[in-house]
């Protein structure tokens, strides 16, 4: 058995539809368990008016009852509150207008770094619009719907997620010194889900200053994982590397360019010794084999495989493509040169990127522990996993 997700609809559609696949039976699981990585996902200074607009909210199609999984596929809607304002434009059945006057919103001025060019041409379209509504960044809230229910399921297992903004629009912010144990409950306090105040203050004037020249910004966030056990993932295939999977789940996501996990490039620069990180025991951490790394550069995994210390992975977003001060494009109608089109947009999504960001992390990871431990029901994965570790404590005594 495996996790698996798949979303449908459009970003001014009625409705997206988001069906996790795998879940085991028993997981206690609540409507508000979602909407509250829903609501997270919305947050962040520098969005545009979308925010303001939709209240996202889910309602479970199948796969729930009386507040545990099912076992059986979970199915569920989130509607789009601006399918109001949309419904002639994104309209599923014909409109003989439309070919007398053109189709209403028709978008042939193609932005670049979008896909709208790209897939118009792949998919023999005549109006970008039918490429960009699939393309927009709304969809991800379908993933952060599905992602909530396996960060429920790793939470049983006390694994924890959180992440924060390390950088945006070329300001830096410090990592503190302690770190909270708690990520997100900081994070989640800050306009731009930084912890640290006087960067965070900085990129409010850079924000500020890109949005009044009409451009975007792009950024950094890192996901932290604590209470992974060691031995996630494998070595022995291509497809089974737990960093590989991540890597492309997080690639995955709209905008992002970039993934580094643990010191990442930085290690290509340094010397092995600057990069590795020495072993040493440890009998009292059971979910690492009784034994410690006295650094984490590798950001917890080693050989495509978990090594029970803290999951550290980077995730890089490039600037918004819709920009209020348009670059030069084409018109795919005419062929003739033009400014892009420029409709409503964020000025940087980066905060709620981070929070995209966990919500593929948690997808990749419950997978790979369903993979681990399997189990059709939850109590079955806990014996499972529970008999691990009972075994994995009886290794490296010394």
């Amino acid at each position: 058995m495996s996790i698996r997700f798949t979303t449908a609809g459009e970003s001014h559609g009625k409705a997206l539809i988001s069906i996790l696949e795998g879940c085991p039976a028993g997981l206690p699981l609540l409507a508000a368990d979602i909407d509250e990585q829903l609501v997270r996902r919305q947050q962040g200074y520098g969005r545009g008016r979308r925010m303001q607009i939709e209240q996202d909210h889910v309602e479970f199609l199948s796969g729930v009852r009386a507040g545990e999984t099912l076992g059986s596929p979970i199915a569920m809607l989130i509607p789009n509150r601006d399918w109001n304002n949309w419904q002639d434009i994104m309209d599923p059945a014909p409109r003989p207008e439309d070919a007398a006057e053109g189709r209403q919103r028709q978008v042939t001025r193609v932005r670049p770094g979008h896909a709208d060019l790209t897939g118009l041409l792949k998919y023999d379209r005549d109006d970008a619009r039918d490429i960009l509504e699939r393309a927009s960044a709304r969809e991800t809230t379908a993933r952060v719907a599905a992602g909530a229910i396996c960060r429920n399921l790793l939470a049983q297992f006390g694994v924890t997620i959180g992440s924060h903004l390390v950088h945006l629009g070329g300001i830096d912010a410090e990592r503190p010194d302690p770190f909270p144990a708690d990520i997100n409950i900081v994070a989640d306090r800050s306009p731009l889900r930084t912890l640290d105040t006087d960067a965070e203050a900085k990129m409010i004037v850079r924000i500020d200053a890109a949005k009044s020249d009409g451009n975007t910004l792009g950024g950094i966030c890192e996901v932290v994982v604590d209470g992974l056990p060691v031995g996630l993932g494998s070595h022995v295939s291509w497809d089974r590397k737990l960093d590989g999977r991540l890597a492309g789940a997080m690639l995955s996501i709209p905008a992002v360019k970039g993934v580094e996990i643990g010191m990442g490039f930085e290690a290509a620069r340094r010397m092995g010794s600057e990069v590795h990180d020495e072993i040493e025991m440890a009998h009292d951490r059971v979910r690492t084999g009784n034994v410690r790394r006295r650094t984490n550069r590798a950001g917890g995994l080693e050989g495509g495989m978990t090594t029970g210390e803290p999951l550290v992975v980077r995730v890089a977003m490039k600037p918004i493509s819709t920009l209020m001060k348009p670059l030069g494009t084409i018109d795919t109608k005419t062929a003739a040169p033009a400014a892009a089109t420029a409709e409503r947009s964020d000025v940087t999504a980066v905060p709620a990127m981070g929070v995209i960001a966990e919500a593929m992390a948690a997808l990749v990871l419950a997978d790979a522990f369903v993979e681990k431990f399997g189990g059709d029901s939850l109590p079955e994965l806990r014996r499972n996993h529970d008999a691990y570790l009972s075994h994995i404590a009886t290794r490296l005594q010394g």
